[in-house]
């Protein structure tokens, strides 16, 4: 069988990374200059493979993030599967002391196993396995895409390496993510391993907000 390599990086920096908010899956924002400056930078250490097919999520910040790609006209889908888990009212907007509280209570719900547990109008990890599982099924149902590029967002990366590497959701903080970071995975018999993991050294002259390092 032939191994499929898997390229997954999540999105350059916005704004709203840069101001520490929550962006979900109901702000669709830009990316801002340092964003563009880490696409580009990402493109340039990864412009020689032979990528396939290129895949991202609904929301304009993945799509811009792999446009250089996109320029060279290799093929790409925008797929809902891959969007970034919604996290209700508290998205695009700055956080206070009790969405501090809010967010501890459901890293405590997670990390037992709850993975059913939300905040009101957001949406669940295990929700978010769901659709990323019918996304990457179809993905990878195409025999003739080898290489491929994957471009999403931080919770849901989390998310989607876990369920890949067939690993309890509680324990999907163990995979750090920054933005335009990558995770390299090699897929064959089946199974997925870990080639490269939050892989930023392409990114080494760039200098990023320390609001923009947050991750959620």
């Amino acid at each position: 069988m032939t191994t499929k390599h898997i390229y997954i990086i999540r999105h350059g920096e916005t704004d709203f990374n840069k101001k520490g908010y929550v962006q979900g899956n109901s702000v669709d924002s830009n990316l801002n200059e340092t964003g563009i400056e880490q696409s580009i930078a990402f493109f340039n250490k990864y412009k020689n493979i032979a990528f396939d097919k290129i895949y991202t999520s609904s929301l304009k910040r993945t799509l811009q993030s792999v446009q250089p790609f996109i320029n060279l006209d290799i093929p790409f889908e925008q797929l809902s599967g891959l969007n970034e888990i919604s996290w209700g009212e508290k998205e695009g907007r700055p956080l206070t002391p009790q969405d501090d509280l809010n967010h501890e209570k459901l890293l405590s719900e997670w990390n037992s196993g709850n993975y059913n547990y939300k905040l009101e109008g957001a949406e669940s990890p295990y929700e978010v396995s769901q659709r990323q599982r019918l996304a990457m099924h179809y993905i990878l149902s195409n025999q003739d895409e080898n290489n491929i590029l994957i471009c999403t967002h931080g919770r849901a990366m989390k998310i989607l390496v876990s369920t890949l590497m067939e690993e309890p959701l509680k324990d999907m903080d163990q995979y750090e993510h920054s933005n335009l970071a990558l995770y390299h995975l090699a897929y064959s018999n089946n199974k997925f391993r870990i080639i490269q993991a939050n892989d930023t050294r392409h990114l080494s002259h760039i200098t990023v907000n320390e609001n923009a390092k947050k991750t959620y």
